[in-house]
């Protein structure tokens, strides 16, 4: 005899038919399961005693974020200023292994001889932390800021290069052969033909690379002190602010997120661009 239970999962379903509905209300359900535990945890001495309850975290994330650009002094500034900083650090180191990754991606993805003469040096810096870059970069440069725009555009350069390169050199080789036969110099060729064709490649690279740069900007930041999401939470942590932490953490969650929305867009825009 069949059971007349419904499980959950066939409860939720058909409450909600949409799959994103059902997914929103699993997220929110694991949110607050999350919270739940949290908060026990932390009333119940499972954490440290630094660990604060989700409770108390939740209002001084809202403190923070409704009041972001206070300023009471170099060491009393809201969230919203060191945010500010960081993404202009990022945007400068980004641009600055932008402007190096490509032209270079498109010269290996051209030349066979080239690219199997980079390959060693890509295979042995791309998987080197950020942090074995800062000493060197405050050795050659002598300045933490530029240290920091350092660390940021070497750590971003490389899945850019690699994607550029791949971009470039799988591109259809019917669309050079039509260029040849049109006579289009080889300049030409390279801006009409090559980059719109490897442009989806390009812009896949980067977006892996901003995410990339993101992420090692708290380290960065640590080293460069004043201003900045990384000074931000090491100056909370010798403050014994866990609160301010959490805080900093969501919103470096945050931006991440939207940055990679946005390149995403821009990889669909590139990819149908070069469709049409």
């Amino acid at each position: 005899m069949a059971s007349s239970s419904v499980s959950p999962g066939r409860w939720i379903r058909s409450i909600l038919p949409d799959t994103n509905q059902q997914a929103l209300a699993l997220f929110v359900l694991s949110f607050l399961l999350i919270l739940g535990v949290w908060e026990a945890g932390a009333r119940w001495g499972l954490f440290s005693p630094l660990m604060p309850p989700a409770s108390k975290t939740l209002v001084a994330i809202w403190e923070w974020i409704s009041d972001p650009f206070y300023d009471y002094g170099p060491n009393d500034k809201g969230i919203g200023w060191h945010l500010l900083v960081s993404l202009r650090r990022v945007a400068i180191g980004f641009t600055i292994g932008s402007l190096i990754a490509i032209p270079l991606g498109v010269l290996v993805g051209l030349s066979e001889v080239t690219s199997r003469a980079i390959d060693p040096y890509i295979q042995l810096l791309k998987p080197v932390s950020p942090l074995a870059w800062l000493p060197l970069g405050l050795g050659i440069l002598k300045s933490s800021e530029n240290t920091a725009l350092f660390v940021i555009a070497i750590t971003s350069i490389w899945p850019t290069l690699i994607n550029t390169k791949f971009g470039v050199s799988n591109v259809d080789q019917s669309y050079l052969n039509v260029a040849r036969s049109l006579g289009a110099s080889r300049w030409r060729t390279i801006f009409k033909v090559i980059l719109p064709a490897a442009a989806p490649n390009i812009v896949a690279g980067l977006r892996i690379s901003i995410g990339i740069a993101w992420l090692v900007i708290v380290a960065a930041e640590i080293l460069v002190g004043g201003t900045g999401l990384g000074y931000f939470v090491w100056n909370e942590w010798n403050n014994l602010q866990i609160t301010s932490i959490i805080t900093a953490i969501v919103v470096i969650g945050m931006v991440g997120l939207l940055l990679d929305r946005l390149f995403g867009l821009l990889q669909q825009w590139v990819a149908f661009g070069s469709r049409s």
